[in-house]
């Protein structure tokens, strides 16, 4: 197993660590990098990183190009079948409890990610805010402010993001 696999657009080829010692790799400090290899120049920039994904767009010599980016470990989950995924997609959103709607923070259409407030649901003379569990689009809304709301019913419908 190599030290990286990588895969740039539609092409895979695997890196080993020893690979990089021969690469010539300066930051220009302006978030420009140049990068020398086999006597020939390169310009990148990174103009998008997702660190959670390994996923990152690059701009190599004014060209963009996805990137994502597999370590010896990331290798090993995919080859014994195992699921990662530190980003979860957001579900449709279920009351957890009898409760009322005090207020909706939401609008249908609207981009949501993980951790922003939906709706703030009453319950027990305790105000609680329903998140969301991921990145998501509202699809629609199921409820008003001031509506008595049963446990399991639904208050919004997500769809991925």
């Amino acid at each position: 197993m190599s030290d990286y696999s990588i895969k740039v657009d539609d092409f895979e080829f695997e890196l080993n660590a020893t690979d990089l010692d021969i690469v010539s790799i300066d930051q220009n400090g302006n978030g420009e990098f140049h990068i020398l290899k086999d006597q020939k120049s390169f310009r990148a920039k990174v103009l998008s990183a997702n660190h959670a994904t390994k996923t990152f767009v690059l701009e190599i010599n004014n060209t963009p190009y996805q990137v994502q980016i597999a370590d010896q470990y990331d290798q090993l989950v995919k080859k014994l079948g195992l699921g990662t995924s530190s980003q979860q997609q957001a579900n449709d959103i279920k009351a957890p409890m009898p409760g009322l709607v005090l207020e909706v923070s939401v609008e249908a259409g609207q981009k949501v990610e993980a951790g922003d407030a939906l709706v703030i649901l009453e319950a027990m003379k305790m105000e609680n805010v329903i998140k969301s569990v991921g990145a998501g689009v509202i699809k629609s809304i199921q409820v008003e402010k001031g509506a008595a709301v049963d446990k399991g019913q639904l208050l919004i419908e997500m769809e991925p993001a």
